[in-house]
């Protein structure tokens, strides 16, 4: 049986290598990923029906990631971090609204069947006014309370402190949302259930992250956050970067098979 090697995120872009960059993930070893939206300098975001535009775009990836053979889950929903450049320009009132437009659309289209999860959405990973964090934890509830309708999973962008956790566990509960379906982007290597409150972590693929969360179970995922932007071709991970370490970590000896198949077969099927 082919070994599962799945990337829990993902980005293509118009500018960027797009479907190139999936084709060279399928033929470093890939099978699968999460493909998760991004804010396209083709696509500005004035108001909320731009997201859809921008969404579609998303989408059409994916179905073309899936015409490659490739297991493709797509993950659609407003960047938090928007909310800084729409309230500069419209006032956080509007920026909010227009946010939340987003999660809305984004819910209709995940309801529809096209899109799997709704992702990346959350609030600022930096330290930043706290009226940005009200505002962006609103429309983050307000997100999974939709979640919780239709029984999709969501994928948070957001910071990683002692609390992030804790706060995204009871995020979940006040929506009815099962906290497994509830999926850390970006995670420390956290794994056991008392660290992470029952919310899945998705870590960075680097050896020092993937060898700790290792030492503590397998109830994780693993991501290269591979961004596809030519100006920044050294940003976050390079796109083969999962392939390369699974791989290298099952001819070591320090991933097992079968653990792969939990990590990469099984979490996410479970989840989207």
């Amino acid at each position: 049986m082919e070994l599962p090697i799945y990337d829990d995120h993902f980005h293509v872009s118009p500018s960027g290598l797009n479907v190139e960059a999936m084709k060279q993930f399928k033929a470093a070893g890939g099978t699968g990923m999460t493909l998760v939206t991004l804010p396209y300098s083709e696509v500005p975001i004035t108001c909320g029906e731009d997201f859809r535009r921008s969404f579609e775009i998303t989408v059409r990836y994916a179905e073309m990631g899936r015409e490659l053979g490739l297991k493709v889950n797509c993950a659609i929903g407003p960047y938090p971090i928007l909310i800084v450049p729409l309230a500069a320009h419209y006032g956080m009132e509007r920026a909010e609204e227009i946010l939340t437009e987003g999660m809305d659309i984004a819910h209709e289209m995940i309801s529809a069947g096209k899109a799997q999860l709704m992702g990346e959405v959350g609030r600022p990973h930096f330290e930043t006014d706290q009226k940005y964090f009200d505002a962006c934890n609103r429309v983050l509830q307000h997100g999974m309370d939709l979640a919780h309708e239709n029984d999709y999973a969501v994928m948070i962008h957001c910071e990683s402190w002692d609390d992030t956790f804790r706060s995204l566990a009871s995020m979940a509960d006040s929506a009815g949302l099962p906290r497994r379906k509830v999926i850390k982007h970006s995670s420390p290597p956290l794994v056991t259930e008392e660290e992470t409150f029952g919310v899945t972590p998705s870590i960075p693929c680097s050896r020092t992250l993937i060898r700790e969360a290792l030492s503590k179970g397998d109830s994780f995922m693993v991501e290269t956050d591979y961004i596809d932007d030519p100006t920044k071709p050294g940003a976050m991970m390079s796109l083969n970067t999962v392939p390369k370490r699974i791989k290298g970590f099952v001819q070591s000896g320090e991933l097992p098979e079968e653990t792969v198949f939990r990590i990469c077969r099984d979490l996410p099927d479970s989840l989207y």
